[in-house]
């Protein structure tokens, strides 16, 4: 299947609802690269299973939750292509030809695996687990991305991905595509507790689908500078995570509002109640939006979404299956 524009390739791993932090780190990003650029948006649910295997039974629920915010937040299933993972059998065939020349001892040293391990307390790491970059590059070479939208914390996968591919093509055919990480600023969005990053887990952010009094709820609890006591009292902006949030969501008035903190012209109840009307005016489109599709449309969207996809893997695998002298009846 022709190109006819550069392609990319994101997505992630249905594990609950996204979250402010998801928006602004990458889903605003892909709202306005779907315009201009080919997009493949995957629903990376056998990579969930590495984390979540025990929990198979909530990942529909998952995989619909993920899809609904993806259309919330404003892409569009006529620009995009929305497909799932498992429901595509040529990305785990090609997971298996790159794991066949991809040394253990390069996974076990990947820092990100080890960091993960130990976020998820494993005391032994499962083959699933351990494989899961091989994985990831199949999912981007399969399609032929050109690109991969990533912050620079990941710029490793994309680089382990681009040595598979260096790799299969030297040993058989060039017929992969090379990926380019293609790096953005991506603002750091920390937890209400503001003591992490934004996590389901955590239990400190707030979600694309939360009600407006849900968002008034939490930005009432988030943390703020501890030792602003009384609403006169000189602030320090610098410490606050409603401050630190003014100035992703309401960047107009981030200058005033920093001013008004050190002086203590401003307390952090206006402060906050500002903060969470910002916040819903971001999330009353999403809303909106959400509306307009029903569980059945959502379905129809990821199987149209999957049928495409997989008409472009199939046709990538008979080139590679030509290039490793096994398409045998063809």
């Amino acid at each position: 299947m022709p190109k006819t524009r550069k392609r990319i390739l994101t997505g992630d791993r249905p594990t609950g609802s996204l979250h402010l932090g998801h928006y602004v780190g990458s889903l605003k990003n892909r709202v306005k690269l779907q315009d201009e650029y080919e997009s493949y948006i995957i629903i990376a649910d056998v990579q969930a299973l590495t984390t979540h295997w025990e929990k198979g039974e909530s990942l529909y629920q998952s995989v619909m939750q993920i899809a609904s915010d993806y259309l919330a937040a404003g892409l569009d299933p006529n620009k995009v292509t929305i497909f799932i993972q498992s429901m595509i059998p040529e990305i785990h065939e090609l997971t298996m030809y790159f794991s066949m020349f991809t040394s253990v001892n390069v996974l076990r040293h990947n820092p990100t695996i080890k960091t993960e391990a130990a976020q998820h307390g494993f005391s032994e790491i499962t083959y699933g687990f351990l494989g899961y970059p091989v994985s990831q590059a199949a999912d981007i070479t399969i399609f032929k991305a050109d690109l991969v939208p990533v912050g620079e914390d990941q710029i490793p996968h994309i680089e382990f991905a681009r040595k598979i591919v260096r790799r299969f093509n030297e040993l058989y055919a060039p017929v992969l595509v090379e990926p380019q990480a293609m790096v953005g600023e991506v603002p750091r969005l920390i937890g209400l507790d503001g003591q992490a990053k934004m996590s389901k887990s955590l239990n400190n952010a707030i979600y694309l689908c939360d009600s407006p009094e849900e968002v008034n709820k939490k930005v009432w609890n988030a943390v703020t500078d501890p030792a602003r006591i009384h609403k006169n009292d000189p602030g320090h902006p610098e410490v606050c995570t409603v401050f630190a949030y003014h100035q992703i969501f309401n960047p107009q008035e981030v200058s005033a509002i920093e001013i008004d903190c050190r002086q203590g012209n401003i307390g952090c109840v206006a402060c906050k109640k500002n903060l969470a009307h910002k916040i819903n005016q971001l999330l009353a489109p999403m809303h909106e939006r959400r509306q307009k599709y029903s569980p059945d449309d959502i379905k129809d969207i990821l199987r149209e979404g999957t049928l495409r996809a997989h008409a472009v893997a199939k046709e990538t695998m008979e080139e590679v299956r030509e290039a490793m002298k096994i398409a045998y009846f063809k």
